[in-house]
């Protein structure tokens, strides 16, 4: 007979809100279930009688996948979330490094693992995090040589991947008004090495979930690139790398869910730009955060402001509804693709 059918793997909505304090963020719970059942409407990923699930999840990358390993360890690029003792006195408030988690650390958490840099409970840690802040491809691949020089890659490993927004900005940094041609083929270039990563962690054993960058060009960095150079179209530019970047991306890694799972932030975070009714969003183009990443908290943020209702955390960085959306996402992929 064949073996019984494994009950499906709770969502990333429900084990979030299940370890969310009541007086946490309500209405982050509550969006994040809103999109998983939307992704979950519109279809997609591939129906499988065995779910994968990964023996460790390995992450790679820049800030966007981070937890900060000094004290106090745990802390993302995004908005950190605060213990607050139950009252309104944040003089007592700490960092709950759980609370108001980045993209990695839900997708880990929707297999039940944790990293060690937030490992409040002191559960078993199957969730290895590689990324560094300020990464770009070339260091990415540099991650991924060490891993492989420490031990590589194990069987059923789910390897995840966010590069390329430091890359662009190198890149635009380089802009004279004359060369745009030459910046769009190396963003290009790097997209199609980011690419070619993917392709050799397939290689090495791992199955992938692998974000694309989001269009830089609506982001509080390019509203500020705008504003300190008038009629030059900034933003325009900063978009039209960033394409490149995903184009190639795109192409060049291996498109097969057996082996690699896409999430496409470009387009989450392009409807949020568009559509921020839809999403409950207040703020798409301001930064959140008074005092920035990793030290940014609840109790850190410009009048107005809330981790749920901001889109980012600072210039280029999510916020934490920026890292749910992309959570849905990602677990969704990786549970429907048939690794």
């Amino acid at each position: 007979m064949p073996p019984p059918i494994p009950a499906p793997l709770p969502s990333p909505a429900s084990r979030t809100c299940a370890r969310r304090p009541a007086r946490a963020a309500a209405a982050l719970c509550t969006a994040l279930a809103a999109a998983a059942m939307a992704v979950a409407a519109c279809g997609g990923g591939t129906s499988q009688y065995d779910p994968f699930v990964p023996g460790r999840v390995i992450a790679f990358g820049d800030e966007a996948s981070v937890l900060t390993t000094d004290a106090p360890a745990g802390r993302n690029y995004g908005i950190n979330g605060v213990d607050t003792k139950g009252t309104d006195d944040t003089s007592d408030d700490t960092l709950d490094c759980a609370l108001q988690p980045n993209w990695v650390q839900s997708l880990a958490a929707a297999y039940g693992y944790v990293f060690a840099e937030c490992n409040p409970n002191n559960a078993e840690v199957r969730a290895l995090n590689r990324a560094a802040p300020g990464a770009r491809v070339a260091e990415v691949a540099a991650q991924i040589d060490a891993e492989v020089a420490a031990g590589g890659f194990r069987d059923k490993d789910l390897a995840t991947l966010m590069v390329g927004v430091n890359d662009i900005v190198e890149i635009y940094g380089l802009y004279d008004g004359s060369n745009e041609a030459a910046l769009i083929a190396e963003a290009g270039a790097r997209g199609r090495r980011a690419g070619e990563i993917v392709n050799r962690l397939i290689a090495l054993g791992a199955k992938v979930v692998v974000s694309n960058i989001p269009d830089l060009g609506y982001t509080p960095y390019a509203v500020s690139e705008n504003t300190a150079n008038p009629g030059s179209d900034r933003g325009g530019l900063l978009s039209r790398l960033s394409t490149a970047f995903n184009e190639q991306l795109g192409i060049t890694m291996l498109i097969d869910g057996r082996f690699v799972a896409l999430v496409q932030t470009d387009q989450r975070i392009l409807l949020m730009n568009r559509q921020p009714g839809a999403f409950i969003l207040a703020n798409t183009t301001d930064v959140a955060c008074a005092t920035p990443p990793p030290a940014c908290t609840n109790n850190t943020l410009v009048d107005g402001a809330t981790p749920n209702t901001y889109l980012w955390a600072g210039p280029l960085l999510l916020s934490a509804r920026g890292h749910a959306e992309i959570a849905v996402l990602a677990v969704t992929r990786a549970q429907r693709n048939p690794f």
